[in-house]
């Protein structure tokens, strides 16, 4: 006899059979069952996932003489068998729309939906698989028809690409009922198998047929193929050592022995482990799954879990393993290796294993990544987390003109507060010198002494594109918004902005939007912003409109002006072209350019950490 793939074999009768599909089921058995059948039905799913089988359910409740009350299909009879089993039925029609897509098939589809059905009370079902393949043409002959049907004519669409539905015959979707097939659990489908081999009279470990259904990734279809081919090489007996041997997958004891090397740091020992992979004959494509899922478990453990894939002596010999590698070092490794994934780059490649000795190589030096704050602890500077506020340049920590012209910071009490009482003092880092200073902020500071010089500026710097004078603020206005910079003080002694650093203020200013020029607000927002040696703020913006406009003394005047009311004084500001970019030139965003802008911003933050990146060519992971 004859061997029936199990994929057909146990292939569902019932609307109860289908597994996580419920929604469809339940709908679609109550619709009959109450004879509330629509015309047109749209099933779309990925594969294998029960689009095709509950069609024909469908159709068998529809056309079944023995049918409950309930909706549900006997299963059995005649007509039920035929259907099921996708023999020849006068009434049920199932069309492959991949090699009938053309205006003609679908021209002689609707010719045949005319008839009435064979038998009283049977319906016509018209089951269009890989519906998506159909040309614009097609669907514009079958419009009509599915707007308006005979009597007792259904049509079924299934597909796994409802987007070039969407994209090819809009008008299809508003005429057909639509329904979403999920993927199905590794329960469902570990659920399901184990009722499948009870059929067949064998058995198998729970281990077994949870990585058959992992390897399905949700398809029925596939899980029930996969143990099809592993019943056939072992006769019956379905174990762990055959399903791996059937699926290519790798042992856990290869992914053991690479965490041992990047446990030891042993770099070199990378190639001899490719090259060891490649003469046992494994694919490195599964390799690098399988490795992506070992680090996965690895983190898990690391964090107090139970990955549910390892069991007995291979769970233990992973928890064995956790405590050379910190969590942060896990995530960084398994973010390294997801770059590659989404990529594709490993199966188009013509030489993958160039592709995954330079990824293991990179995750072997994940080590010597470190935390910012450590290491400009370790440069002798202060955490970027320290909430800071700096002084007002040439003014003192109590706000009183400093007749030096310099910074002359009161000096912190043991408990960390200032000298002055009633007062709240916080650290901040020059963003040019990096050296500390302070600002009361408390209920004793004098904000209009802290303006009291806010007319003084600099002159033009020598090399700059463009210096805005500093304008003349008019002293009235700023007396009567002192209050305004009293709470914006605060506020920035909340969040740890300094108000009187100009780089800070100009932040702040973005965020809030008030005082600008009108539509001026985008362009500033993606400036690079910095101070120069002597104080100024150099704000850079590509060529284009918002440069334009940024070098009109109207306009600097009155962002000058608003950054007066933050930081007490009037700041010069020098606009240059950024890079001397054209106007006509767009840069491409990559990964490289985005982690490139992020740096640049954390060095601004923090000048101390230029050094780091030069001294010890580091290299910005997240």
């Amino acid at each position: 006899m004859s061997h029936t793939a199990l994929a057909r074999k146990y292939r569902p009768r019932r609307f109860a059979d289908v597994a996580t599909q419920e929604h469809v089921s339940e709908t679609l058995r109550r619709a009959v069952s109450d004879a509330r059948v629509g015309h047109a039905y749209l099933f779309c799913g990925p594969r294998g996932v029960g689009k095709t089988t509950l069609a024909r359910v469908l159709a068998m409740a529809l056309n079944c003489e023995d049918r409950d009350d309930s909706g549900e299909p006997c299963g059995s009879c005649d007509s039920c068998s035929r259907i099921w089993g996708g023999q020849t039925a006068l009434d049920v029609v199932e069309i492959d729309a991949a090699s009938n897509r053309g205006v003609d098939d679908a021209r002689q589809l609707r010719e045949r939906a005319m008839y009435a059905p064979s038998q009283e009370g049977h319906y016509k079902v018209y089951i269009v698989d890989e519906a998506h393949m159909l040309t614009r043409e097609a669907w514009n002959a079958l419009l009509k028809i599915l707007e308006e049907p005979p009597p007792r004519v259904i049509f079924v669409f299934a597909t796994t690409e409802p987007q070039k539905i969407q994209q090819t015959a809009a008008p299809i979707l508003s005429r057909c009922q639509r329904f979403d097939f999920r993927r199905i659990g590794v329960a469902d489908i570990m659920s399901r198998l184990s009722i499948v081999l009870e059929g067949e009279g064998s058995t198998a470990p729970e281990e077994a047929l949870r990585t058959i259904a992992r390897k399905a990734d949700g398809g029925m279809r596939d899980a029930l193929s996969l143990l099809d081919q592993v019943i056939a090489l072992t006769g019956g007996e379905v174990t762990q050592e055959s399903v791996r041997r059937v699926l290519g997958l790798v042992e856990a004891e290869r992914f053991l022995e690479f965490m041992d090397i990047l446990a030891s740091r042993q770099h070199g020992e990378v190639f001899s482990f490719v090259e060891r992979l490649l003469d046992e004959g494994y694919d490195l494509v599964e390799f690098y799954h399988g490795l992506v899922d070992a680090l996965r478990s690895l983190l898990r453990l690391s964090l107090g879990g139970d990955p549910p894939e390892l069991e007995g002596d291979i769970r233990d010999e992973f928890q064995a393993r956790v405590e050379p590698f910190q969590s942060a070092d896990l995530v960084r490794m398994l973010s390294l290796a997801s770059e590659l994934e989404s990529s594709g780059s490993l199966r188009r490649s013509a030489n993958p294993q160039i592709l995954l000795e330079m990824l293991l190589l990179r995750l072997s030096y994940v080590d010597r990544t470190v935390e910012l704050e450590e290491l400009l602890t370790s440069l002798g500077g202060t955490s970027p987390k320290m909430d800071s506020v700096a002084p007002p340049p040439g003014k003192s920590g109590t706000g009183d003109p400093d007749t030096s012209g310099g910074s002359s910071p009161a000096p912190p009490s043991q408990d960390g507060e200032s000298g002055v009482p009633g007062s709240a003092t916080t650290e901040h880092v020059d963003s040019e010198s990096g050296e500390s200073g302070t600002l009361d902020v408390g209920a004793n500071s004098d904000s209009a002494g802290a303006l009291e010089d806010a007319d003084q500026g600099e002159g033009a710097a020598a090399g700059i594109d463009l210096v805005a004078p500093p304008s003349q603020a008019d002293p009235t206005e700023i007396a009567d918004r002192a209050e305004t910079i009293d709470q914006d003080v605060s506020e920035a002694a909340t969040t740890g902005l300094s108000l009187s650093n100009p780089v800070d203020a100009w932040s702040s200013l973005m965020e809030k939007g008030e005082g600008l020029p009108p539509g001026m607000r985008p362009f500033l927002k993606a400036a690079v912003v910095s101070l120069s040696e002597d104080g100024a703020l150099i704000v850079e913006l590509p060529e284009g409109p918002g440069l334009e406009r940024l070098r009109e003394q109207t306009v600097l005047r009155t962002i000058q002006s608003a950054l007066t009311v933050l930081i007490g004084e009037t700041p010069e500001i020098v606009v240059r072209s950024m890079n001397g970019a054209s106007s006509n030139t767009s840069e491409r965003i990559t990964p490289e350019t985005v982690r490139g802008d992020r740096l640049r911003e954390l060095i601004q933050r923090e000048p101390l950490l230029q050094r780091a990146v030069e001294e010890l060519d580091l290299e910005l992971l997240d």
